[in-house]
């Protein structure tokens, strides 16, 4: 079973910056691609970014001026740098671990999902 714990949420000012960390895989992070969703009141689960083991990644359209995916490989971490925070991007931000298929659409039987960490943008 591979355990995902996010962290790095909390409340920030409009403009503002945060960076968010998602650790757990062990040794399988060496293989499985990675990445990161986010869920908003009332809205459905929203794909942000993914990166493979090797760096090839995918960051959502929605985000891509803002918001960078950074994957240290040997600290077995995934980061998601997080800048210009608006108020609509206030939501529960999650990391998964799986197939590149997987984690990019969120549908698949062996992805693995961290808890979430929330994210509050606000003045």
């Amino acid at each position: 079973q591979v355990k995902l714990v996010e962290s790095g949420g909390g409340l920030v000012q409009p403009g503002g910056s945060l960076r968010l960390a998602c650790a757990g895989p062990g040794v399988a992070f060496r293989t499985l691609v990675m990445g990161w969703w986010r869920q908003a009141p009332g809205k459905p689960r929203e794909f942000l970014a993914a990166m493979t083991s090797n760096g090839e990644e995918e960051i959502a359209d929605s985000v891509k001026d803002r918001f960078v995916i950074i994957r240290d490989n040997p600290e077995m971490k995934l980061y998601l740098q997080m800048n210009a925070l608006k108020p609509e991007d206030t939501a529960v931000y999650y990391c998964n671990a799986g197939t590149w298929s997987g984690v990019t659409t969120g549908t698949s039987p062996t992805l693995h999902w961290g808890q979430g960490t929330e994210v509050t943008v606000s003045s």
